[in-house]
């Protein structure tokens, strides 16, 4: 593992690639279009995340021979238990959700990575984190993560009200639920940034992210080198990723 030095205050830091096989342990359903999925191996006592917004990629059964890579947040890691949580968003009939609608108790599956964390100081005055349905998985681990006392404001885009849940926290946080894109563009438009150093966290579709990154560059006026923006998937093109935001 090496850290490289950045001129951010965020940190980058490596991993040698790993493969795992892990066995599936239990599936639970989290609401209306979310389901978790708890695998195990005991590989998993040395998974390495050091950042919310790492993720592994899942080698799920395609439509022919072939697996598919399909990438995904590890939203809670259990080293002692060696367990590893993945939360699907259900928004399609894609193979991640076809696979996560039936996995059982001991179907096996790939785990790649995560090959590197970019990690994100918890000082900061306050933590924005926004996003839709394929974010809230790392806004609730984020979340989470977050000590006492600390400031965040959360704005979520999630398919259905159903879907909207109690996060939990040990910090000060602020819960905006939002049921479109153009309702979750206009409220982040129009929230009011609070003062001292800030640091913005986005992910989710796309174009509705290269929109998000105008609106806190050119509007808010928040510095690049304390924003994070990725485009966790693109409408019609299966396994796309892409940040947007300059690399530390």
């Amino acid at each position: 593992m090496c850290s490289c030095a950045s001129p951010s205050r965020v940190e980058r830091v490596r991993f040698e690639p790993r493969r795992r096989t892990a066995i599936v342990s239990r599936r639970e359903e989290v609401s209306a279009n979310f389901v978790r999925v708890v695998l195990a191996c005991d590989d998993l006592r040395d998974f390495q995340s050091l950042s919310f917004d790492d993720h592994v990629k899942l080698a799920l059964p395609g439509p022919g021979a072939d697996a598919v890579l399909r990438d995904f947040t590890p939203v809670d890691i259990d080293p002692a238990r060696a367990e590893l949580a993945i939360e699907f968003a259900l928004h399609d009939d894609g193979v991640a959700s076809r696979w996560a609608r039936t996995a059982a108790p001991g179907a096996a599956i790939a785990v790649l990575g995560p090959r590197g964390s970019m990690v994100v100081p918890m000082d900061y005055d306050w933590h924005l984190l926004a996003g839709d349905a394929s974010a809230l998985p790392a806004i609730s681990r984020r979340l989470r993560e977050l000590p006492s006392g600390t400031k965040a404001i959360v704005l979520v885009h999630v398919p259905s009200p159903d879907d909207e849940r109690r996060l939990s926290t040990r910090a000060d946080a602020h819960l905006v639920w939002a049921n479109s894109d153009a309702q979750w563009l206009s409220q982040l438009r129009s929230m009011p940034l609070p003062p001292g150093e800030g640091f913005i966290w986005c992910a989710g579709e796309s174009q509705v992210m290269k929109a998000a990154r105008a609106i806190c560059l050119e509007e808010h006026k928040h510095p690049r080198h304390a924003l994070r923006i990725a485009s966790y998937w693109k409408q019609g093109v299966p396994g796309f990723h892409e940040r947007l935001d300059p690399q530390p």
